[in-house]
């Protein structure tokens, strides 16, 4: 049988890929383990910088197995499917590695809440997105605590309570998305940004995610008291004493690629 999620790494970028295109890439109990393995071997992987989350086929995740949610197994993947989606939700938000969203097709269901959580997110501009859950007699539970924290409220309340499925210049409107593009353009646009992230110190780089993350859920005195201690750890750092030098000396840091040379 096909694996239901691939995981792969090359030129410091993991690539944890939906794999089951005959279903939608759904959120199942069959995919929801591995697409959290393999976040957690990227978050540990000293050589990986950046972590793509994509997926196979025209859909790039139409949301919870709803076959498994109404058949047999109801009461079991009642209990296990959410818990398994909020670990794979806060791996993503709380991921030590920037995360790109490679959204090559269709979203809907808990496949916005994949979106909403990644640093980065860029669709193709035929792709369509829908909060389906209404429709279906349940709500966007899990995925709102991801999904309005990037979407203004009216905009939220529009698409989670008519269910309507949009294209992706709306939903990019309403926040969930960095960017749209044409299909020939997606892997272009996730290069030009996995270029310029690495570009960053890791060190440096995790710790912006870290303020992005805490700064607006703190009060002011609180977040002052925070960040001025990160601030003198990182100034005190071995990477910051490199990515100094580097500047002053008019190179790339240890941790950047070297600019391709241009031969004569």
């Amino acid at each position: 049988m096909t694996p239901a999620v691939r995981y792969a790494v090359a030129d410091g970028v993991a690539t944890v890929t939906l794999d089951r295109p005959d279903a939608r890439n759904v959120l199942s109990p069959e995919s929801l383990p591995p697409l959290l393995a393999g976040l957690q071997q990227a978050a540990a992987d000293d050589s990986v910088r950046v972590v793509v989350l994509a997926a196979t086929g025209n859909t790039f995740c139409a949301g919870a197995d709803l076959r498994a949610a109404g058949g047999s197994d109801a009461g079991a993947f009642s209990g296990s499917g959410p818990a398994l989606l909020v670990e794979v939700l806060e791996t993503l938000l709380d991921h030590p590695k920037p995360t790109i969203a490679r959204v090559q097709g269709h979203v809907a269901g808990g496949g916005n809440g994949l979106v909403a959580a990644c640093d980065l997110a860029v669709a193709v501009e035929n792709a369509r997105f829908a909060f389906s859950e209404v429709r279906v007699g349940v709500a966007p539970a899990v995925i709102s605590v991801v999904c309005l924290r990037v979407m203004p409220p009216r905009e939220a309340a529009e698409l989670m309570l008519t269910g309507e499925r949009v294209f992706a210049e709306r939903v990019l409107r309403a926040g969930l998305l960095t960017a749209v593009v044409e299909a020939d353009a997606l892997d272009a646009t996730v290069a030009g940004w996995v270029d310029q992230l690495r570009l960053g110190g890791p060190q440096a780089v995790a710790a912006t995610k870290a303020l992005l993350r805490r700064v607006p859920a703190m009060d002011r005195d609180a977040a002052f008291a925070w960040t001025s201690e990160l601030s003198a750890t990182l100034f005190g750092s071995a990477e910051a004493a490199e990515g100094m030098a580097a500047f002053v000396e008019r190179r790339p840091p240890t941790w950047a690629p070297s600019p391709p040379t241009t031969s004569r």
